[in-house]
């Protein structure tokens, strides 16, 4: 008895949305959002808290991509070049920001490390130090240790040590960050579905099979980001976490820098005549 033919139509959408969980996964690769998730894991040593933290990034990153490419599917939304460029120049401005906020950390580390009598003993100084996934600096003195808190006063709320001490905070900022990673690269992700996918519900559900697998991305990124700290033991936590902390800062910094100039400039937002091809 001859077997029926295979739905060709129902492999093709198969494979399309095997292709958008797989290209999702490598969207999470891009350099910008590495960078950026670089900066917010830095002070984490647990796999599985910087996991959570990428799944945070992620989630936002595809509420955006379904919003606004759900609105450019579904009712045709045309994004003006000014509009376009102005939402990925907020990344740049986002990467400022992040590595702002960690060299900002590591100033105060650098000038509590090497002001005058740090070295002594029974001299108040500060440095680096975690508290199991937390690290943070205080005054304390070493002529008795004299550490001014226990591991459970932490700046930690009931959220964060119910929650794998990733709290509302941890969790927001991660959050926010991928909305706007989302927001500049929404446009580019929902013109190529159009070209592919004919079918706007077929469309919706490519995004969301993208998003998912962005997340899944992200979460390995970060979890591979965080996975030498795991294992390593306080003292030596703290100098990996300070030098991650400090070429994260920078590498933010600098490439924010980068990309508001070529978005400002190169391409002409700031300029009467901006040019925009989303990608």
């Amino acid at each position: 008895m001859a077997l029926p033919p295979p739905d060709l139509t129902m492999l093709s959408l198969l494979s399309i949305i095997a292709l958008g969980f797989f290209l999702g996964m490598r969207h999470a690769t891009d350099p910008d959002h590495v960078i950026a998730v670089t900066t917010i894991v830095a002070r984490h040593r647990k796999v599985s808290h910087a996991a959570l933290i990428g799944a945070f990034w992620g989630v936002g990153h595809t509420l955006t991509i379904l919003i606004v490419g759900g609105g450019i599917i579904l009712f045709g939304w045309v994004i003006p070049a000014r509009v376009g460029l102005s939402m990925e120049l907020s990344v740049g401005l986002m990467l400022i920001l992040l590595g702002i906020l960690n060299l900002t950390g590591m100033l105060q580390w650098i000038t509590d490390r090497f002001s005058p009598g740090t070295g002594a003993h029974g001299i108040l100084h500060s440095h680096a130090h975690a508290h199991g996934d937390y690290v943070h600096t205080h005054p304390h003195s070493h002529e008795p240790e004299a550490h001014p808190h226990t591991p459970e006063q932490t700046p930690l709320n009931w959220f964060d040590r119910h929650f794998g001490r990733i709290g509302l905070y941890q969790g927001l900022r991660p959050l926010f960050v991928g909305l706007v990673h989302g927001l500049a690269g929404s446009a580019a992700v929902a013109l190529l579905v159009l070209t592919t996918i004919r079918n706007p519900k077929w469309a919706l559900v490519y995004l969301l099979v993208f998003g998912i697998g962005t997340i899944a991305g992200m979460m390995l990124i970060t979890g591979a980001i965080v996975l030498p700290f795991a294992y390593a033991d306080g003292k030596k936590f703290a100098r990996l976490n300070q030098g991650l902390r400090l070429a994260s800062g920078l590498i933010s910094l600098g490439f924010g820098l980068f990309v508001v100039y070529q978005i400002g400039f190169v391409s002409g937002l700031f300029t009467t005549h901006p040019q925009w091809t989303p990608q």
